[in-house]
């Protein structure tokens, strides 16, 4: 079993190399949808992943780990395939071939959630598992963020189409490439990297597992039971739900950055930059968080990662020109520690017959609180601008964050303290 570790971190890199994600919302453009389809694929993409997320961890807790790790990995072969060679021109079949693409795309999502990070831990021995798990995490977070950085800036290199046709002159080649050629390059890379996920998840060795019901039960009594489980255990509600108040807010500044970089007059060539840095800190992260580890109770370190998002959050609203690109420092350690935190600590307090199954709670928790959020802050953007405060709507939302935050952490404060600390 101890070639499934680094087999889990390079499926890991693999499968997160998506070489698109820096002109994701362009190449759509290009590709000739409008931006209400943009949006309406985002839901679409959102959805399937909702729908498919608690079910997948299941079926892995069910049939194999391995399997659905295999499955997701092809998954991305026929997502990325799809993009990558339809034909432009027709908007309506476009449309269709990324809104199918949306579908596999949440499916391939929901099948690796969950189960590649239970298929790794279980690999461990029981008895190390614990001790073990933070030094692979570190490892991982290390390299997923100079992954990421890589592909944000090649990414972003091989979408320009002039950069790319100069870089070719030079060695030689005298006819410029087409453009609707070269806006497909990011999927091209991102294709050689779901090729090679699928060679790396059938490399992988399936681990010996418990069921949660001497394997006679079925997918959704394996789910049911994932759910009463957590129900009836209040630190693994707690950790699930610390989580979702956390990311739910971090990941509404990471969608919305590039109207912050604007508003706080960053020049739109350096959002790629900025959007790197952000990822490159990610590196410095692990050590952290095992620093605190070594030191610190639970609490005390969730409680240093909802300091360093409020300050995010109270310094976002100040919207400082230039000098408040700076919240990306304390938004990448709190994004980071999170993370950490809670695979560390909820990995420990699970039993392996329904670990990816509780896994897959947690993702579900966390697109749903997301999701939730999302739709409360373009509601309030809504009442802002019908209040009348027009273009400075986003401006005056950013205040509305850190209260929002903090009604959010209260409510997980008194729950903790009603259901974990009172009853010890």
């Amino acid at each position: 079993m101890a070639r499934n570790i680094p087999l889990f971190v390079a499926f890991r890199l693999l499968f997160n190399a998506r070489f698109y994600y820096p002109v994701f919302a362009m190449v759509q453009l290009d590709y000739g949808l409008t931006m209400s389809q943009f949006a309406l694929l985002n839901t679409i993409w959102a959805g399937s992943i909702v729908l498919l997320e608690v079910p997948s961890g299941a079926i892995a807790d069910r049939i194999g780990r391995k399997r659905m790790v295999v499955l997701a990995s092809f998954l991305m072969v026929v997502e990325i395939g799809l993009v990558a060679f339809v034909p432009l021109g027709n908007s309506t079949l476009v449309f269709w071939v990324w809104a199918l693409n949306r579908v596999i795309s949440g499916a391939a999502e929901a099948a690796a959630s969950g189960a590649d990070e239970a298929l790794a831990y279980d690999s461990l021995p029981k008895e190390e598992a614990e001790q073990r798990w933070p030094g692979i995490l570190a490892r991982l977070m290390v390299l997923t963020s100079f992954s990421f950085v890589a592909a944000m800036l090649i990414g972003s290199a091989v979408y320009d189409v002039e950069l790319v046709n100069r870089i070719l002159a030079v060695f030689g080649l005298a006819e410029p490439l087409p453009r609707d050629l070269v806006i497909r390059f990011p999927f091209f890379l991102t294709l050689l990297s779901a090729f090679g996920a699928v060679g790396v998840a059938v490399s992988m060795r399936e681990p010996p597992q418990e069921t949660a019901c001497g394997g006679e039960c079925s997918v959704w009594s394996n789910v049911f039971a994932a759910g009463r489980w957590i129900l009836h255990t209040p630190m693994v509600f707690a950790l699930i739900a610390a989580a979702l108040v956390h990311d739910s807010v971090v990941r509404l500044f990471l969608t919305m950055s590039s109207e912050y970089y604007r508003l706080i007059e960053i020049p739109v060539a350096a959002f790629g930059v900025v959007g790197a840095a952000f990822a490159a800190l990610g590196v410095f992260a692990p050590r952290l968080a095992q620093f605190l580890m070594a030191r610190n109770r639970l609490v005390v370190n969730y409680l240093v990662v909802s300091f360093l998002t409020l300050t995010g959050l109270l310094l976002l609203a100040m919207a400082w020109p230039r000098y408040g690109v700076g919240v990306i420092v304390l938004f990448a350690f709190s994004f980071g520690l999170l993370n950490f935190f809670t695979s560390h600590y909820l990995n420990a307090a699970v039993d392996s017959k329904h670990r990816a199954t509780v896994l897959s709670f947690k993702g579900l928790a966390l697109n749903l609180g997301f999701g939730v959020v999302s739709l409360l802050y373009a509601g309030l953007l809504r009442h802002l601008k019908d209040s009348g405060a027009g273009d400075d709507a986003f401006a005056s939302s950013l205040f509305w964050l850190p209260g929002t935050f903090v009604v959010m952490f209260l409510a997980l404060a008194a729950y903790c303290y009603r259901a974990v600390y009172r009853k010890r």
